[in-house]
């Protein structure tokens, strides 16, 4: 997610020291309500057999395909939300439509996860998050620690992302299954949009752009707990 920069008030990096703690507070407090609001959807729509049932009808070829179109659409329009309207609320409409698309294309990954690990679902639930975490937080430290731009991975990403697209559609198209190595490539790809995210809360948002900010992080830390779930519900 781009930022657009604004003449008049400083980045992030540039405020004084309380102010910019003051920021990094309020940025990752909405991450974490974020990934609490995450949760809680995601358990109310496993209660919900319409909404079940309707997500995993939509795991194969062609229809997964739409879903992935509507949930990128979904994402750009929350992300405008987040980030280019000057209305708070919006900013958070935008956040919470994001989580709710988020968990609603979950639906299909954890059901797999519980469905084939049985009784030990909820333990490589559990295992998935604390990985994600682990290395989510290993590397924000780098980010604060090194103090260093990394926007420089923008155009790495975006090439990264768009082969990983042609896999995916190519993947649905004709029925080949992408293979543990591309998981792991996309673990590679999504720690590099953490790096890529938490160095633009630093160089590229203002201090009212918290709640884009977390939107930010969470699409990296989801994108990052999907693959490693993925990696970890393989037989």
């Amino acid at each position: 997610m781009e930022n657009q920069p604004n003449p008049v008030q400083p980045f992030v990096g540039q405020l004084e020291d309380q102010a910019r703690v003051a920021f990094y507070k309020k940025t990752y407090a909405h991450l974490a309500g974020a990934v609490l609001l995450f949760i809680l959807v995601e358990t109310l729509f496993f209660q919900l057999d319409g909404i079940l049932n309707l997500a995993l009808s939509l795991t194969g070829g062609i229809s997964w395909l739409l879903l992935l179109g509507g949930f990128m659409l979904v994402t750009n329009y929350a992300e405008k939300l987040a980030l280019r309207s000057n209305d708070k609320k919006m900013h958070y409409a935008g956040l919470v439509l994001y989580v709710v698309a988020e968990a609603f294309i979950f639906i299909p990954l954890i059901f797999m996860a519980m469905y084939m690990a049985q009784d030990g679902g909820f333990e490589i639930l559990n295992q998935a998050a604390i990985l994600t975490l682990a290395l989510f937080s290993g590397l924000t430290a780098v980010v604060f620690i090194t103090k260093k731009d990394f926007s420089f991975l923008r155009s790495i990403l975006t090439i990264g992302f768009f082969i990983a697209l042609g896999l995916i559609i190519a993947g649905a198209l004709f029925g080949f299954n992408l293979g543990l190595w591309f998981s792991v490539g996309m673990v590679v790809l999504a720690s590099g949009s953490i790096l890529y995210q938490t160095s633009n809360m630093i160089h590229k948002y203002n201090e009212e752009q918290y709640v884009a900010a977390s939107l930010g992080l969470f699409a990296s830390l989801m994108l990052l707990f999907w693959y490693i779930l993925s990696i970890l519900s393989r037989d």
